[in-house]
């Protein structure tokens, strides 16, 4: 039996979990279903995974929609999850009524990025997991947020603590050869939201903003202070963004 009530699916970043997604989407409108999936090696999802790629990750979450009897949704994703949702969006079209790119772009890593990658899964096999977290998280706040965020930035680290180095490592690998899909955007006869952050160290703006140009219908919200974790950042502002933009997906 399909679903006929319109699905909003959540995906969550690198070294994340649907944990993050909790808060966020506490206060939505009961008139949408609301899932949050954990990617392949996140969360509690961590048995006998091999291929960390954005194209299997996207099969999943098709076979996750399925099984749910989901014809389509609007998905809304972080960072990594974005990746994913792009390569989704190419190989099943039809199932997207929606993106909301929310820290993420359809961008290919530049070569400085590849070489950070490197270094951080050199830094991973040498450390560990944990050690890596104590250095990571916290740039991915705004200047202005990561002293006064200690609490987001602690769930954060212990989500991504939890997270296997198998994942760590093959997720790292996966996101430095994911290739270009700007195209995507141009093809898209879905409606597309960016949420960017002008202190994003990770999806600098100036990368961002020729984007906002290229799908057919493109939304965006910019916004100051904040880094690469508006659901935390600034919740209220980013959850009424995606829920006004729900609200243009499924009129």
């Amino acid at each position: 039996m399909t679903i006929t009530q319109p699905t909003i699916l959540f995906l969550h970043g690198f070294a994340e979990s649907r944990e993050v997604w909790t808060e966020f989407t506490r206060e939505f409108p009961a008139e949408y279903r609301l899932l949050t999936i954990n990617l392949p090696g996140h969360g509690t999802n961590v048995h006998d995974i091999r291929d960390y790629s954005m194209e299997a990750q996207a099969r999943y979450v098709a076979e996750q929609l399925r099984q749910k009897n989901v014809e389509n949704a609007l998905l809304v994703c972080h960072s990594m999850g974005g990746y994913v949702a792009l390569a989704f969006a190419e190989r099943y079209p039809e199932m997207v009524a929606g993106l909301v790119l929310f820290h993420s772009t359809a961008l290919p890593d530049t070569a400085e990025k590849k070489a950070n990658r490197d270094k951080n899964m050199d830094f991973v096999r040498r450390h560990g997991v944990d050690k890596f977290m104590e250095s990571f998280i916290r740039p991915l706040f705004a200047p202005a947020n990561r002293e006064c965020m200690l609490e987001q930035r602690e769930f954060l680290e212990d989500i991504g603590r939890a997270t296997p180095e198998a994942t760590v490592l093959g997720a790292l690998e996966a996101m430095k050869n994911r290739p270009d899909r700007t195209r995507i955007l141009k093809e898209a006869r879905f409606p597309v939201l960016f949420i960017a952050g002008k202190d994003d160290v990770a999806v600098p703006t100036e990368s961002l903003l020729p984007q906002l140009a290229l799908p057919v219908q493109s939304h965006a919200l910019l916004l100051s202070d904040v880094g690469h974790l508006g659901y935390f950042e600034e919740p209220e502002l980013t959850r009424r963004a995606v829920v006004d933009f729900a609200g243009v997906v499924f009129a």
